[in-house]
């Protein structure tokens, strides 16, 4: 069996996020938290008592009000959950620093009850495209390559199919884009660093970048990506949503098996396969 490619480097990762957790800086944290609330407001719509909750997150704090009493457990390759002893699992912006984002919703999965519920959110690959181009076109005019700066994030078209990878049923994938002003790159740097989400990667270069990259890449950036006095950023929130499979879920028809027409029930013509009515 071939090897999961290694995309993060976990050590780099979790200094990151330990440092975002010692700033617990509200502004740079907004994203967080308004991803924190879209979760709970989904919750309300299901309309349903998780009396067995469980939350996959780097950031426990986040989830102390919004899920009381629920098993909190650290983002890791291999997550601490008790197979089948949860009805709610919520995997936490984590999922685009995975090398195996299957595998992580497996896990879920596994760990939910017959009916149980995984809601799952994740940046989604519009987010950081201006600085992806920024630092693309300064780096390629400076040394000629290119260093991984911005981990790969999955489209929501991709990552709604691992939901029926990962054996869940009635699966829903949207997304959320934001754009937010910065007064200039290191400003954006800055709210990377204090929310965990800076460089990681484990292709990254390690020697330090030459001074006059970052200064070309701001120079491109603004230009290129102006918002009023300021720069502009686009991050994209990705929401999945499945459940364990169970008996007591709505089932899809057979093919064939209607007893109506379509065109009936709307009040329409039905056109045969030249096109005529029928």
């Amino acid at each position: 069996m071939a090897e999961t490619p290694t995309l993060t480097d976990r050590r780099a990762l979790e200094a990151a996020r330990a440092r975002a957790r010692r700033i617990a800086d509200d502004g740079a944290w907004a994203l967080h938290r308004e991803a924190a609330d879209e979760v709970q407001e989904r919750l309300r719509d299901v309309n349903r008592t998780f009396t067995a909750p469980a939350v996959v997150t780097a950031f426990p704090d986040l989830f102390a009000d919004l899920l009381p009493g629920a098993v909190v457990v650290l983002d890791a390759p291999v997550l601490a959950l008790e197979p089948g002893a949860h009805d709610l699992v919520v995997h936490f912006m984590c999922l685009h620093w995975a090398d195996d984002p299957v595998g992580q919703l497996i896990q879920c999965r596994r760990a939910l009850r017959p009916d149980g519920l995984l809601i799952a959110c994740a940046m989604g690959g519009d987010t950081l495209a201006e600085a992806r181009a920024a630092f693309a076109e300064a780096e390629a005019r400076i040394s000629g390559g290119l260093s991984p700066r911005v981990a790969p994030m999955g489209e929501v078209r991709d990552l709604g199919a691992l939901l029926q990878r990962a054996g869940l049923a009635l699966p829903v994938a949207d997304t959320q884009p934001r754009r937010v002003r910065y007064r200039d790159l290191r400003h954006l740097v800055g709210d990377l660093r204090a929310t965990g989400e800076t460089n990681a990667l484990a292709a990254r270069h390690r020697v330090t970048p030459p001074r006059e990259l970052f200064s070309e890449a701001e120079r491109i950036y603004k230009a290129a990506y102006p918002d009023g006095d300021g720069i502009g950023a686009t991050f994209e929130t990705i929401f999945l949503t499945g459940w364990a499979p169970s008996d007591d879920q709505p089932k899809p028809l057979r093919p064939g098996s209607a007893t109506a027409r379509l065109a009936d029930a709307l009040g329409v013509p039905e056109l045969g396969e030249e096109g005529t009515r029928t």
